[in-house]
């Protein structure tokens, strides 16, 4: 079984309180989204492997540590993901980006693929997975689905908060993939909203109006 971890950091936990506000602003809330998404990312890639490397000081040369050449894939799913990416990038700026796109189909609420941009050597990298809300974890799952379809097998889905059901879903569909979260809610609302949560993450992110039909 993957890992699964609540990220409880002082500052990420602050700064998760001011996002999950009504009264917080589509600027705040797309600022929060993104330092949260950067001060977790200190803990998803504690496990990245190091090398040693002959440098020079002005002083003398001497054998430090680097990080060993793992490519990294950061993967938002469409469009709520979008708002973490940049906060990941800035630790990781040589990752490469690709996306997953998903919209909820009128009669049965699943979520169908619509888009998938991938680097072509999507196989032979680390990816984060991301999406603000994991919350019946449809959306997620088929997220894993498509990358492994195409030969990834090294995946972590990273969320800022999750409901227990969506968790449960993925780690059932996906039992090999470490989940990394911020808080961990009380559970699903019968229209399949996380209770506290924090919203439509998307329509907070973007300032839109929220749609049923929409995955953010």
């Amino acid at each position: 079984m993957g890992k699964f971890q609540v990220i409880s950091h002082p500052l990420i936990q602050h700064k998760l309180s001011i996002l999950r506000r009504t009264t917080t602003s589509t600027k705040d809330f797309r600022e929060l989204v993104n330092e949260i998404a950067m001060l977790m990312g200190y803990e998803v890639l504690r496990d990245l492997p190091l090398e040693d490397v002959e440098i020079e000081t002005p002083i003398t040369k001497t054998v430090q540590k680097q990080i060993a050449g793992k490519k990294l894939a950061i993967v938002p799913i469409l469009r709520a993901g979008i708002g973490m990416v940049d906060g990941l990038l800035s630790l990781v700026p040589a990752a490469k980006v690709g996306h997953i796109g998903m919209y909820r189909d009128e009669e049965t609420l699943q979520p169908v693929e619509y888009l998938v941009k991938l680097p072509e050597d999507i196989d032979q990298r680390h990816i984060l997975v991301v999406d603000p809300m994991l919350a019946t974890g449809g959306s997620a799952i088929l997220a894993v689905d498509s990358l492994k379809k195409r030969g990834a097998s090294n995946i972590k889905f990273v969320a800022l908060v999750s409901a227990p059901e969506g968790v449960k879903a993925l780690q059932d569909a996906h039992p090999d993939i470490d989940i990394f979260t911020a808080a961990l809610d009380e559970k699903l609302n019968d229209k399949g909203y996380i209770v506290p949560g924090l919203g439509d993450a998307g329509a907070r992110l973007f300032g839109t109006k929220w749609s049923p039909l929409a995955i953010s």
